[in-house]
This record gives C-alpha cells, sequence and structure tokens, in this order.
C-alpha cells in the first residue's frame, strides 16, 4: 500500500472528486486504482480566499513499484500502524501489577497489560464516571464541592471534562497514537477521529467511551476498584512490595504504574514521604479568556466560517515579553465553556471544556505565563504551595463561594475593575463575580499577559476587544513535579517497581499523549515481569 499526501480539493467537492484527484495527480487509469481510503484530511486556511482541504490517502494500485520509482516525495510507502503486543503472560504470575489512576494514562496502562494477560489491579480514589459527573454538577450547579470526586478524581482522569482533544506533538515512531484512537472507536468515539487532522470526543462522549473500556478490561480479567485512595507504599531495600489504602487494605505487588494525574498533591506528598526521588518542573499559570466564537471563526476561516467540514475554528498562539516571561494560549476549546475545575476547598481553579458539537455562543482558551522552579523557594513541592496560593487568592477574589473572578479585557488592560459585563456573557458556573484581577497573579505575570494580549490581537483581530472576559485562576496547566524515572525500563530512580506515567509524572501533556505514556509504560511492566518469572523459574 502506498501513501498519496498533499491532495488539495476544495471545500465543496463531491466524494467522487478525491478518486478523480489521485488519477490525475499520479497519471494513471481508473482500472489501476484497487482502492484508497483517507489517513488524514485537514485544512489549508493559509490564503482565506482560496481555502482548501487537504488529504493524506492510503492507496492501493497495481504497479507500486512504478510509482515508487519516480521518486515523488508525496508517494512513499504506507507506514504499518498495526499495534504488536511485546509479551504475553504466563500461566501463573503473582503478584499480579497495579495501577494507581484511571486517567488517560492509567486506562490505557490497565487496557494493554488486560489484553496482555496480566490482569491488573487498577485503583481510582473516584467514583465511577457517571457518579463522578453528578458530583462534579453539584460543584458547577450548587457550589458543592466533593474533593474526591470532581473534574480531577474519578474515573476517565481530568481529560473527561475537557475539549477532548486527541492530538499531539509527541514524537511517535511506533505509531502507539493510533491504537489509542482505534480503541477509542471500538470504545464508540466517532470513525472520523482516525483521521481528521486535529481529532476530539467531546465531555458527553467520553463518558460513554470510558465506561466501554473499562468493560473491556474487566472482561479480559482485569479488576478495577472506586474510591479507593491509595495512602501509602511499603518499599524495603528500594523495591516496592506493597501499596495500602486509604481504607488500611494492603495489596501487595512489586509492580505499580502510577499514573495519578497532576492533581494527586496529597499522593506527591506521601511519595516524597516514602523517599521517592521527586523534583520541581515548570509549568504555567493565567486566566481563562472567553471570546465570541462567531468572532474566532470570521479571523480564522473568512467567509467560509460556519462550514460544518470547518467547524468551529480554534487558534494557538505564543508571546515572549520583555520581562522574559513566555505567554501562550492553552487547551484552546472552540464552542465551549469554562468550568470549575478545583479539587481542593477554599479555592478556585478554572479549565475549559468542549462538548463534541462544540456549538455553545463563546470560544474560551488559557492564557498562561511559564513558571520554573526559580520562582519559588527550592523544595520539590513548592510549586503546589505556589499553586494553592494563587487559588486561594482566586477564591477569595471570587466572594467566597466558589464563584470565578473575572474581569473585562478592556478594564484589565486600562488597570480598572470591571463592574458590569459587556457584549460577552461568561460561561463558568457557580458564577463570574467581576473584579480587579491585578492582584490574582504575581506582577509579572499580571504584566505579561496584559502585553501578550495587546500582540495577540494583531494576529487575531478583535482578541484585545473590550468586551471578551477574562476568568481567573488557571493553575493547573500540567504537573508542577517530575517523578523521574529511568530512560530505558520506565521505573523510577530509585524506587524499582515504581513506574511513574503520564501527566501527573510529568511525562505527558493531554489526553493522547498520556494514554501514549501508558501504552509505553504497560510494556515496560510486562516485560519485567516476564523476566522476573523466567529467572525464578530458572532458580527452580
Amino acid at each position: 500500500m502506498l501513501r498519496l499526501s498533499e491532495i488539495k480539493l476544495p471545500l465543496d467537492h463531491p466524494e467522487e472528486a478525491i478518486q478523480a484527484a489521485i488519477l490525475q495527480r499520479l497519471g494513471i487509469d481508473q482500472d489501476e486504482l484497487l482502492h484508497y481510503s483517507i489517513a488524514r484530511r485537514g485544512y489549508d486556511a493559509r490564503k482565506l480566499s482560496k481555502l482548501a482541504l487537504v488529504y493524506t490517502l492510503d492507496i492501493e494500485v497495481k504497479n507500486e513499484p512504478a510509482l515508487l520509482a519516480r521518486n515523488d516525495p508525496h508517494v512513499t510507502r504506507s507506514p504499518d500502524r498495526t499495534y504488536h503486543f511485546v509479551a504475553q503472560a504466563p500461566a501463573k504470575h503473582t503478584p499480579r501489577p497495579v495501577v494507581i489512576g484511571t486517567g488517560p494514562c492509567g486506562l490505557f496502562a490497565g487496557l494493554i497489560l488486560a489484553q496482555m494477560g496480566f490482569k491488573p489491579i487498577i485503583l481510582e480514589r473516584g467514583k465511577k464516571v457517571r457518579e463522578r459527573t453528578q458530583d462534579t454538577f453539584a460543584l458547577w450547579r450548587k457550589s458543592q464541592l466533593n474533593p474526591e470526586s470532581n473534574v480531577q478524581f474519578g474515573e476517565g482522569g481530568a481529560g473527561t471534562f475537557s475539549d477532548g482533544k486527541l492530538h499531539s506533538q509527541i514524537k511517535d515512531p511506533k505509531h502507539y497514537g493510533y491504537k489509542v484512537l482505534t480503541e477509542f472507536v471500538k470504545a464508540g468515539a466517532p470513525e472520523e477521529i482516525l483521521y481528521v487532522s486535529k481529532p476530539h470526543i467531546g465531555t458527553f462522549r467520553l463518558v460513554g467511551v470510558v465506561e466501554k473500556m473499562r468493560a473491556t478490561i474487566e472482561a479480559l480479567g482485569g479488576e478495577i476498584r472506586f474510591q479507593s485512595r491509595v495512602d501509602n507504599l511499603e518499599i524495603d531495600q528500594g523495591q516496592v512490595q506493597a501499596v495500602v489504602l486509604a481504607s488500611g487494605e494492603r495489596i501487595a505487588t512489586s509492580h505499580v504504574v502510577l499514573a495519578v494525574g497532576h492533581s494527586a498533591r496529597d499522593t506527591f506528598q506521601m511519595l516524597h514521604d516514602c523517599g521517592v526521588y521527586i523534583e520541581a518542573k515548570p509549568f504555567s499559570i493565567g486566566f481563562r479568556i472567553e471570546h465570541p466564537q462567531s468572532l474566532i471563526d470570521r479571523c480564522r476561516f473568512g467567509n467560509h466560517a460556519g462550514n460544518p467540514l470547518l467547524g468551529a475554528a480554534d487558534y494557538k498562539l505564543v508571546h515572549h515579553c520583555k520581562n522574559g516571561r513566555s505567554v501562550y494560549s492553552f487547551c484552546m476549546c472552540p464552542g465551549g465553556t469554562v468550568v470549575a475545575a478545583t479539587s481542593e476547598t477554599g479555592r478556585v481553579v478554572t479549565n475549559g471544556m468542549s462538548q463534541y458539537s462544540r456549538n455553545e455562543r463563546n470560544a474560551n482558551s488559557g492564557i498562561v505565563v511559564g513558571i520554573t522552579p526559580e520562582d519559588y523557594p527550592n523544595n520539590p513541592l513548592a510549586g503546589i504551595t505556589f499553586q494553592r496560593h494563587w487559588e486561594s487568592r482566586a477564591f477569595e477574589l471570587g466572594g467566597g463561594t466558589y464563584a470565578a473572578p473575572g474581569q473585562l479585557v478592556g478594564d484589565f488592560l486600562a488597570s480598572q475593575p470591571s463592574t458590569q459585563l459587556g457584549s460577552v456573557i461568561p460561561s463558568y458556573t457557580p458564577g463570574v463575580h467581576l473584579c480587579d484581577l491585578s492582584s490574582a497573579l504575581p506582577d509579572y505575570a499580571i504584566a505579561a499577559i496584559r502585553e501578550a494580549l495587546l500582540a495577540f490581537d494583531k494576529q487575531i483581530k478583535g482578541f484585545a476587544m473590550h468586551d471578551a472576559v477574562l476568568t481567573g485562576v488557571e493553575t493547573r496547566t500540567s504537573s508542577p513535579i517530575r517523578i523521574k524515572r529511568n530512560a530505558d525500563d520506565y521505573q523510577s530512580l530509585n524506587t524499582k517497581g515504581l513506574y511513574p506515567a503520564g501527566e501527573g509524572a510529568g511525562y505527558a501533556g493531554g489526553i493522547l499523549s498520556a494514554a501514549v505514556d501508558g501504552i509505553k509504560v504497560a510494556e515496560a511492566v510486562a516485560l519485567n515481569m516476564l523476566q522476573t518469572t523466567t529467572n525464578h523459574c530458572a532458580k527452580d
């Protein structure tokens, strides 16, 4: 099979135009083309007057060697994206591997281990995804927070309440990302995520996908336990021996996948107390910004705005400021909402999410400033203290009710408090309390964001519109720590049998990269367990 790239067609092209374009591009007759499928579909919007769909296609033709002999850079061998398991569990293997967390990383680590026959025990501190959804809505609608079941904690992880983006910039030579997407499709995700350039699922569809993946793991012999927080690790001579739950139950195991997510602050403290090597890492803080989605659509697509093939427009922005800081857009949610994402009492955290349709009135994204360990005391967990300080400050500025502090962009730039909303109605619930956000973040962050908003307005006309709304604070962009691991076997630097993985450990950023990391770590666990079993058999 061959891969043919850079086939450009107008937005309104008929289906048969793809085949015609293949024949014309390759200079072959119709009977020579045996089959084609879409590997990727994106769009080129650099010239709005000539906006076009861009296809990459997998094709079967009668004489492949002849086409390859032309040395056309757009005609190559199609990559083999078939996933191959690295191991199969022996008939007897004890103890079973334990996976902590059911976010994308933990879910795929558990799935791959189950598919290889290792029957993992998967522990989740929160609830099943539908029960968790009810608890999350209780915060959004009634200001009632459950610290163990919310946007951050529960089946599906933080990515469940997001835009459901499934694209990443990670290097993926083994096509693990395609394995992730195919498993999502098997679980009910739309098939288009296999080929559109910026695939996403959306929150409510993710709920059903997660449930079906849970059922698959259980059918393969895996066990998933909810409301099972891990409060301690038993470590002897640098080797994991067991995990201990909040209930006091001890589960013996020599292989633990740590996929807890970026907000498991009490778990990070526990690991630090146990002597597991942890170091501080950079992260970002800032605000959510909301504009009319129609404004973004017009700026990005011009007269093509509203075309169903294009959907709601997104953006990706970055600005390097005079004070040395970098400001960038984070987790942009077209046609979405700003959501309450705290997991701790007395703190306010914002995030963004979209449904699959992306048809809400506002576009939102984080506008965040880079933070480094040099910005706070030299302690591996000091970044958590830093985050908590600004989350508590947001709670105060919002009136102490889980309402978020907000300000119109025009007032923010003029350094004056907002007293009434304009044309943009904020989507955050439990509500937005208008105020002056100048004390909601460090002075250097406020200065950087003010400068960046004006710079972004030059790229997207209207980005700094007076009535656009800023909502604070965005602090959970990524984990403030890294639980370092060996490059070869993925085990903790100083704790054998502990496999730090995903966003919480500092090795991923987003659903797809976290899921891919889960696959890699599951393979490492399987190979180690197989080697351990072989060694024991040899001794016997």
